[in-house]
């Protein structure tokens, strides 16, 4: 079956390389030159683990494809993916759709023949259907069926959730379009994994929906992080005890500085926008947004109150970035509201992160990289841990105290203890949700 995917971004270029493997011939189509070089010439401009071994594989058997004309990967093509960026617009919360028509009028133009145009972005409920109405505007005589199929990706574990998912949600209205669905897909429905068949709108909302709650978890448990501290219990203790309930599970119920990424804060902010569009307020996932803001700023005066109040003159190690490990994506990232606050305020900040350097330069200004955490610790007076890559997870606390002038920790994502960094040496440690007693 022959794909064209409109969009090479985290999206866009997962979906149409795992597509490829699964044995259709796939072109995907990006308007940007030199992303376009850099997919020819064999270079993953994302960091995702396995993609560039992946993508390379369906290279070279000739099932994959980049071009920049998007009319001739249209062109014979069974099924159109849209697959392009909905980032959150400006000073409304709404999803911008700018990119998406502008899509679905290029295919529009470019169809020949009948093609399943397949909306892949994360869209707003009723997006669709206004896809179907534009690609009627511009071309009364084209042959087409729209169709809903959102994604499930988490980065840094994207190709496993593609090639495993937990289901296929495909929202459709046409027995032919939900038949070439089920064709491209057929490598895991011969493998029993449940492909969910919905209308369009239902689609559209299991998306979001299905964000704004995984976000309410993370949210929540921070909540009663902050209401440990205060009352003695143990956050890591609370969490395993609610997740072993079956209703409720245990993913999504770490604490740590707030949630970050390409998805959760864009489509909570959406979801919002949507209720209040149809007199429906979605006052949980508001408040959501809210506490999420709040969390951030509780981190900030974590590490304050480790260095006795102010981290003026103070010299900090910060561990990790990006929004989550194993990706290099810093979109809306807890580190891009706590480390310019440290800098702010006078300190001189040391960054480590595997893969943040790329993103992140332009978005830390004022910061220090490092490649080593040693070699960061030097002098320090506060090691801040921001984000859990397995870099982290192992570190020699005895060999940072030493280099450290200050060995202080602010364990923002529960990975050590406060009687490890007792034992190692350190005078302060500070975590979320737990007794953080060093002296």
């Amino acid at each position: 079956m022959k794909i064209a995917m409109i969009g090479t971004g985290y999206v866009g270029l997962v979906s149409g390389v795992c597509f490829s493997d699964f044995g259709h011939e796939v072109v995907c189509v990006d308007k940007d030159p030199a992303k376009l070089e850099k997919l020819n010439a064999g270079q993953v401009p994302i960091y995702e683990p396995g993609l560039d071994d992946l993508m390379a594989r369906n290279v070279a058997a000739g099932r994959l494809s980049f071009s920049g004309d998007l009319a001739a990967a249209v062109e014979g093509a069974e099924a159109v993916f849209i697959a392009v960026g909905t980032p959150t617009r400006r000073g409304d919360g709404h999803a911008d759709l700018t990119y998406v028509m502008s899509a679905a009028e290029e295919i529009a133009r470019a169809l020949t023949g009948y093609a399943v145009v397949v909306t892949k972005s994360t869209v707003p409920v009723g997006t669709n259907r206004k896809v179907a109405e534009t690609i009627a505007a511009v071309n009364a005589e084209a042959e087409f069926d729209v169709a809903s199929n959102p994604e499930f990706l988490r980065e840094g574990a994207a190709i496993d959730d593609f090639m495993r998912p937990d289901r296929i949600v495909v929202g459709v209205e046409s027995d032919r379009a939900a038949e070439i669905m089920q064709a491209i897909y057929q490598p895991l429905y011969l493998r029993d994994f449940p492909i969910m068949t919905t209308d369009l709108e239902s689609a559209e909302m299991i998306k979001y929906a299905a964000n704004a709650f995984l976000a309410t978890k993370i949210t929540f448990i921070n909540e009663i992080a902050a209401l440990c501290e205060r009352t003695g219990a143990d956050v890591k203790m609370v969490s395993k005890g609610i997740g072993m309930d079956g209703r409720i599970g245990a993913k999504f119920l770490h604490a740590g500085p707030g949630y970050g990424g390409s998805c959760f804060p864009k489509d909570t902010s959406a979801l919002a926008r949507i209720g209040q569009d149809h007199a429906v307020p979605m006052q949980l996932t508001e408040t959501v947004i809210k506490v999420n803001e709040e969390v951030k700023r509780r981190m900030i005066e974590k590490v304050f109150d480790l260095c006795g109040g102010s981290v003026n003159g103070k010299k900090i190690a910060v561990l990790g970035v990006t929004f989550k490990p194993n990706t290099d994506d810093m979109r809306d990232a807890p580190s891009l509201v706590i480390v310019p606050a440290l800098v702010g305020n006078g300190a001189s900040v040391r960054v480590v992160d595997p893969q943040g350097f790329r993103e992140g330069e332009a978005l830390l200004p004022g910061v220090t990289w490092v490649e080593d955490v040693y070699e960061a610790a030097k002098g320090a007076d506060a090691i801040v841990l921001l984000t859990e890559w397995n870099e982290f997870r192992a570190l020699d606390l005895g060999r940072l105290v030493e280099e450290m002038a200050s060995p202080m920790m602010a364990d923002l994502r529960n990975i050590y203890s406060a009687q490890q960094a007792r034992a190692s040496g350190f005078q302060g440690y500070t975590s979320i949700g737990r007794r953080d007693e060093v002296a």
